[in-house]
């Protein structure tokens, strides 16, 4: 009996990891789509002899359509389910990587990457609600942080596959074609297994079905000593309750959405993506590297990247949630301000290594902060009724600054002579301001549940309306 129940309980286990997981999968294509055209992108230029212009649309019309499609499919969540969602982006993953993989020419690839920008933008805004819907409190920041590490990894699988394929020429198509093609496999994973994964209980008592939903939460509550039938009972007085005026709940949502619309800003801002898509070119137009030099770099990076995910994976419950972002941001803006002043002050041959050991520095504060904390938050503080819009905006959010940071990050070093000073500068200010922002606007989610968070948001609406009327009077 006692070996019985041990196998059952570690049937258990594996079934949440599986659930999570899988669940998680948006991330690692996120990762891997939005890292796999740093080596694909010469070849695709010197193939199609496209000039520089086209070659940044190549690689930026995934940031596009990714912004569009975060913006796109939060109402669609609200109404459809995160899981039919997540089959759906999947069902999109493996089109866009197809028709990449096939593309005939310059019209073709970036109309194929603006459509697997559309899905990366929507597994964003998908995979992080989803997640969070789905954890227990007590661990919620570390299974959301399984998107950020899903991340960082399909990057390293990225750059990996950059180099595993780069002199691969099967069936007469190029090496740059089984690079992007290479996608489909993840895509296919996370197609077949988002068809057995649960929807999300509160989407599921929202819908009415109560029972479908207290199946789901005692598979995912067990052996965390959670009560999953109190957990549904919140659930079901909280759907009740928020039968009203739409205006109202938006009144109570928007100081949630503008602090969510914040932390996307900063974590874009403070130049994280600039490093890791430009990498190999920051060290071969500021350093002088070789090619191949630069791109073992920025796999040495793309491990250090995970690592860091990993631990901030382990550690993330056990701290508040803006005691890790301010301790990022000083981090952050500690190493920019020494990169922005060793530059400037100092010949580049001279300072190589501390360059690319504050760099590492720099990705570490990052990976431990601010990378995957922004995801767990702007989905804590929405109240439920606004989680897939007000997640989706801010996914939007966090697209559209990431193309203006990665746009600007060559031309600011042109501007700066070649040198790294000028955007590093830049950054610095960003990380700098972040401290204040937090500081000053975000909440502490930590330890909390999603109905006691969102009572908050109603309770400070009312303590602000009721200050209003008594000032007025």
């Amino acid at each position: 009996m006692t070996l019985l129940l041990a196998q059952n309980a570690h049937h258990l286990k594996l079934s949440q990891l599986f659930i999570y997981l899988i669940g998680s999968l948006g991330g690692l294509l996120f990762g891997f789509d939005t890292g796999i055209i740093s080596g694909a992108s010469p070849l695709i230029e010197s193939d199609f002899h496209l000039p520089v212009g086209k070659t940044s649309l190549v690689t930026s019309s995934v940031l596009i359509g990714s912004a569009v499609g975060a913006v796109c499919i939060g109402s669609l969540s609200n109404r459809y389910g995160r899981k039919k969602l997540l089959q759906f982006s999947a069902i999109l993953f493996l089109i866009g990587s197809g028709c990449s993989m096939f593309a005939v020419g310059f019209v073709s690839l970036v109309s194929a990457r603006l459509l697997l920008g559309f899905a990366v933008g929507a597994a964003s805004a998908l995979t992080p609600a989803y997640l969070v819907e789905l954890a227990d409190t007590k661990h919620r920041g570390s299974l959301v942080t399984l998107f950020q590490l899903m991340i960082a990894f399909g990057f390293l699988l990225a750059y990996c596959a950059n180099i595993g394929l780069l002199n691969v020429d099967w069936l007469g198509l190029h090496s740059w074609r089984w690079m992007l093609g290479s996608a489909l496999i993840p895509s296919l994973l996370l197609l077949l297994g988002s068809l057995i994964l649960p929807e999300s209980p509160r989407y599921l008592v929202k819908e009415g079905h109560p029972e479908l939903a207290r199946h789901v939460l005692r598979t995912l509550r067990a052996n965390t000593g959670e009560d999953p039938d109190a957990e549904l009972r919140m659930m079901i007085k909280f759907n009740h309750r928020k039968k009203g005026n739409r205006r109202t709940l938006f009144k109570i949502g928007l100081p949630a959405l503008l602090v969510a619309v914040g932390l996307m800003f900063f974590q874009q801002f403070i130049g994280i993506n600039a490093v890791l898509y430009f990498l190999p070119q920051i060290f071969i137009k500021a350093f002088k590297f070789s090619t191949s030099s630069s791109i073992w770099i920025s796999v040495g990076v793309g491990v250090v990247n995970l690592i860091s995910t990993v631990i901030a994976y382990r550690i993330i419950d056990d701290y508040n949630r803006n005691s890790l972002l301010i301790m990022g941001s000083i981090v952050v803006a500690v190493t920019l301000t020494l990169l922005a002043g060793m530059n400037y002050l100092f010949s580049i041959s001279a300072i190589v290594v501390p360059t690319l050991i504050l760099i590492v520095i720099y990705i570490v504060g990052y990976d431990l902060s601010w990378g995957p904390l922004a995801w767990v938050m702007i989905n804590e503080i929405m109240p439920f009724r606004m989680r897939g819009v007000g997640a989706s905006i801010a996914s939007a959010t966090n697209w559209i600054c990431d193309f203006i940071v990665s746009q600007s990050l060559l031309t600011l070093i042109a501007l700066s002579g070649n040198n790294i000073c000028g955007p590093f500068a830049i950054y610095a200010i960003m990380a700098f301001l972040s401290i204040y922002f937090v500081i000053k606007w975000v909440p502490e989610t930590r330890g909390r549940s999603l109905e006691q968070i969102e009572t908050g948001l109603i309770h400070n609406f009312h303590q602000k309306k009721s200050t209003v009327k008594s000032t007025s009077k």
